[in-house]
């Protein structure tokens, strides 16, 4: 094991910021930043395409989806996009070999991809979690991405229901359970860079305690 990993993972509702705040949180630590593999955007864009399709169309377009974004990860550290099409343990196992790639490289801020499932037993990951109350959720997700409330409202539900059903058909758990976090931060009522002051903080005092080489 690599014990000079500096790595943190969050996880975030829609409306949150996790998208903002986690790319910002890499930029204050010096680290790389790997992207989430369902963005809020890019499920509504399934499901426009998808509504004239078969259930089973439907599932094996939105299965396409997600492996085409699998290894999609900034800061310099491209990864080949995975071939296989079944949502099972082959996503599985791409999905770790990507998180594993990660770990070897040193570490990295995480958004997504069950990292705190995944990584849950290494000693040198931070887990956080980004969330708020839903009305606050919306508020913010209407002002960030310049659409209505009713707009905000589909995204929030259709987003929130398709990560939490990832992480749970994936590793059977439910990604709204606090115990796999070493942080939850309710991020509505602070903005990005308090928010992001927060968490580097915190993971910077959480390595000083943590086991090294």
């Amino acid at each position: 094991m690599n014990t000079s990993v500096r790595m943190v993972t969050v996880s975030a509702t829609y409306g949150a910021g996790g998208s903002v705040v986690a790319p910002r949180l890499a930029e204050r630590l010096g680290l790389p930043f790997a992207d989430r593999l369902l963005p809020a955007v890019d499920i509504e864009a399934r499901a426009r395409a998808g509504e004239h399709l078969t259930e089973e169309e439907r599932g094996q377009t939105a299965k396409a989806g997600l492996l085409n974004r699998l290894a999609y990860v900034t800061g310099g550290l491209g990864m080949p996009v995975p071939t296989p099409v079944d949502l099972g343990e082959g996503v599985r196992e791409q999905v770790e070999a990507s998180i594993d790639a990660l770990i070897k490289l040193g570490g990295a801020v995480l958004l997504g991809r069950a990292g705190s499932v995944v990584l849950a037993d290494h000693p040198r990951v931070y887990h956080v979690r980004l969330d708020g109350p839903e009305q606050r959720r919306l508020e913010h997700a209407m002002a960030m991405e310049h659409i209505d409330e009713k707009t905000a409202r589909d995204r929030l539900a259709e987003t929130d229901r398709a990560r939490a059903r990832y992480v749970h058909r994936l590793y059977g758990r439910d990604i709204a359970d606090l115990s796999l976090f070493h942080l939850a931060l309710d991020t509505t009522v602070l903005d990005s860079q308090d928010a992001v002051g927060v968490i580097a903080e915190a993971a910077e005092a959480f390595w000083r305690r943590a086991p090294t080489g």
